[in-house]
């Protein structure tokens, strides 16, 4: 530790640290533009300037390293006239438009120049003009005259979203941010360059001219889109959500978030919305109250009980449902007598049995200073793009991050070693690397796995595993839902033992970790999701699940429900009008209170920002009146605060995590047929969830046009004599559908990648499985 003087005041800090930090450790601020404490040190605006004795000159505090014995002055004459300097050549060329600019109220350059600017400027020759660029349907480049070339924007692109996008062109007053070749902004996290731009030039294009800051009030709440749970700042005005921004918890997001947390709240005033409970008679739908509604889905499953027993109603619950509503279906459906509830929608293996709930296996921080991590079946960038941020930070940091999937796919992390085969050979693979574990430790192999041919990238994974403090094994939602996961798991399971590394989930949706502590799983004899479609039942309780898109085989699920007497969908959404019998419609995160628990087991309560929109209603409070209606007990509560308790009473969360799981430690069966493709399918990331699938905004990018596109592997492209965006015909069994193709390099030549949850591959079966390609 080195200590130093700041104003007087005597503060100890971390050798290396610069002034700026020292500062802020005793409340000191030094005004400052280009300066983040979580990107690299440019020094760029020199608004930081201060006085340090015996120095000559004033001096950058954000790149000034402190020494034993410092003295620093950071509103001495000598300080104070250097930043007023700065301020007047940076308002040289600024347009001062403040009565137009979205910034207005929230803009460091504004706030700074009421202390540090004068009234009148000593230049009078005409201020620059840079033309504005369109980079994407998210961010808005229409004012770059007000950028001030602090470079956050290039400096976050490169070490936090891991693609340098925008950079720096020209000299001197020609200079401007842009991207390059024309090419837009694509980056998944890419909304955080606004939050980061201290001036107007960077703007949302769905806020932009919306609102003024100070006409909004907000709230917090958690994200319901994927296991981060990332915390968030929700802003509205007029009962209507405006802006989502992030709100900084270190443990958990840091100061980010990903664009479908930011952009996603177009959806919720969507005219896809269900604002009024919905009934379905003789083939035509009629809104009705919720009275005459509750009162016929209670009728109608009391007559199902009656007619075909208990087990005849099968429930699915989605894993973004709050903990409350996970707690209070679960008891409806034992309540009822059935036990046919599931949540794993997307997962075709259920034969593992669980000691625990499958959890990331480490505190989220804790990735950013892993020593050495292996993936398995993970699409990163799209899957969790804040997991992903963290990850690229520790290979920036020397880690070695480990890759094993069907697609050279690097979530634009450093990869050390890869292993890219088709589904079907991951279990042989892994054997590959669990036999060069047992190698180097001089351990017996498993007999299970039989004999193993070793290759230099397994031993190097091997290696990996066994050296540095923190090594991880992370299983992706590929894995989960490959059709021998439960192989697939206890082999690594079985890696993770004998290297000392440690076993860990990337749950894929916002609360699988609280469906998983309140038990919405099947009971003795009950289905599970897969079971529930392939066995047809004769009514069905869907809560914001949309089969055609939620489930491991689309096409199978659309089967079973047209077979179905009744359906009963409790959705935010529109969702289900030509299976459903029923619409009830349940209110989104943000007009609602709930519970969510994330990827590291950290329990997030959150309360609604507005009301609920139309005639909607909190989910939990629909499940209680429903429950009351069927005579059923415990369903008396009158706060969501109550449910929560009740479903967590008696849970120790961080005493359940474990990711110990019993299943067969054996060699993998499938096998693919001859002339045949392997099927890979990642959850396109604006097609993830209810909300992210009615953002029109999100379904401009580049990575939404992708998901409606079938990728092919660079050798069969080219076979196939084909030209980007050429029409070819997938056959899945005996369904088939005609897609626009992508060339992938990236693919093995035995895998075709197919993005699930899009309505262009609701009529294909499941996720995986041998594809037949033909051009059209």
């Amino acid at each position: 530790m080195v200590e130093l003087e700041v104003d007087g005041k005597k503060v100890k800090v971390p050798e290396g640290s610069m002034v700026i930090q020292a500062a802020h450790k005793v409340n000191t601020y030094i005004p400052h533009f280009c300066y983040h404490k979580k990107l690299s040190i440019a020094a760029n605006c020199r608004m930081c300037l201060i006085e340090i004795e015996k120095m000559p000159k004033a001096l950058p505090a954000c790149a000034t390293p402190v020494s034993a014995g410092m003295i620093v002055r950071t509103t001495s004459d000598k300080a104070i006239k250097a930043q007023q300097s700065v301020m007047e050549f940076l308002l040289i060329n600024h347009p001062l438009d403040c009565p137009i600019c979205d910034q207005g109220g929230e803009c460091q350059l504004q706030d700074l120049a009421v202390g540090y600017g004068k009234s009148a400027s000593r230049y009078s020759e005409e201020k620059r003009v840079v033309f504005q660029k369109n980079v994407g349907p998210l961010i808005s480049m229409e004012e770059m005259t007000r950028c001030i070339h602090c470079t956050r924007c290039v400096r976050f692109g490169e070490e936090v979203a891991g693609i340098m996008e925008l950079g720096m062109l020209g000299r001197g007053e020609l200079s401007e941010i842009t991207t390059f070749v024309g090419n837009s902004v694509d980056s998944e996290l890419s909304g955080n360059m606004i939050d980061l731009c201290p001036v107007g030039a960077l703007t949302s294009k769905l806020f932009r001219y919306s609102a003024r800051t100070w006409e909004l009030s907000h709230g917090h709440s958690v994200s319901p889109h994927d296991s981060v749970g990332a915390n968030l700042i929700i802003q509205v005005r007029n009962n209507r959500v405006m802006r989502v921004l992030p709100l900084e918890n270190d443990a958990i997001n840091e100061c980010w978030i990903s664009d479908k947390d930011r952009f996603s709240y177009e959806a919720l005033n969507s005219t896809d919305r269900l604002t009024q409970p919905m009934l379905k008679q003789d083939g035509k739908w009629h809104e009705v109250d919720w009275e005459t509604a509750l009162a016929y889905v209670a009728h109608n499953l009391k007559n199902i009980k009656a007619l075909h027993g208990a087990n005849a109603i099968a429930t699915l619950v989605s894993p973004h449902s709050t903990l409350e509503e996970l707690f209070l279906l679960k008891t409806l459906t034992h309540a009822l007598g059935s036990t046919n509830l599931d949540f794993r929608l997307r997962q075709s293996d259920f034969s593992a049995l669980l000691k625990g709930v499958p959890w990331l296996g480490i505190p989220i921080a804790i990735l950013s200073s892993a020593d050495s991590a292996f993936v398995i079946g993970s699409f990163l960038n799209r899957d969790h793009p804040l997991l992903a941020a963290r990850l690229r930070q520790a290979a920036a940091s020397g880690a070695t991050v480990s890759l094993l999937h069907a697609s050279a796919d690097d979530a634009l992390i450093n990869i050390a070693h890869k292993i890219v085969l088709p589904p079907s050979d991951w279990i042989n693979a892994l054997a590959g690397v669990a036999s060069a574990v047992a190698k180097i430790r001089g351990i017996a192999f498993p007999v299970e796995l039989g004999s193993i041919q070793l290759d230099a990238v397994s031993q190097g994974i091997a290696t990996s595993l066994l050296n540095g403090k923190q090594r991880l094994i992370l299983l992706g939602a590929s894995a989960v839902n490959h059709p021998e996961f439960a192989k697939l798991c206890a082999i690594a399971q079985w890696v993770a033992q004998m290297s000392g590394a440690t076993l860990g989930f990337l749950p894929e949706a916002a609360n699988t970790i609280g469906a998983h502590l309140v038990g919405a799983l099947p009971g003795a004899g009950g289905a599970n999701a897969a079971q529930a479609f392939s066995l047809p039942h004769p009514a069905y309780l869907l809560f914001n699940v949309e089969p055609e898109f939620d489930v491991a085989n689309p096409r199978q699920a659309r089967v079973a429900l047209a077979q179905a007497e009744i359906v009963v969908s409790l959705s935010s959404f529109k969702a289900g009008a030509d299976y459903a019998d029923v619409l009830l419609p349940i209110a989104p995160f943000t007009e609602t209170a709930g519970t969510f628990v994330n990827a590291q087991g950290t329990v997030q309560k959150f309360t609604s920002v507005v009301r609920p929109l139309g005639n909607s209603r909190p989910g939990w409070k629909v499940l209680c009146v429903l429950g009351n209606l069927l005579g059923l007990p415990n369903f008396d509560y009158m706060k969501s605060e109550e449910v929560a308790a009740a479903a967590l009473r008696g849970i120790d969360v961080q005493s359940r995590l474990s990711n110990v799981m019993y299943a067969p430690l054996a060699r993998g069966t499938l096998v693919r047929m001859a002339g045949t493709f392997e099927r890979i399918s990642d959850v396109s990331i604006y097609d993830a969830d209810p909300l992210v699938r009615r953002a029109p905004s999100l379904h401009l990018t580049r990575a939404a046009k992708a998901a409606l596109c079938v990728s092919l592997p660079a050798a069969l492209f080219d076979q196939l004599e084909l030209k980007r965006g050429d029409m070819v015909r997938v056959r899945q069994g005996e369904a088939s559908v005609i897609l626009p193709a992508l060339r992938d390099a990236k693919l093995h030549n035995a895998v075709v990648r197919i993005p699930a949850a899009t309505s262009a591959v609701a009529e294909l079966g499941g996720l995986f499985g041998d594809l037949l390609v033909e051009r059209v």
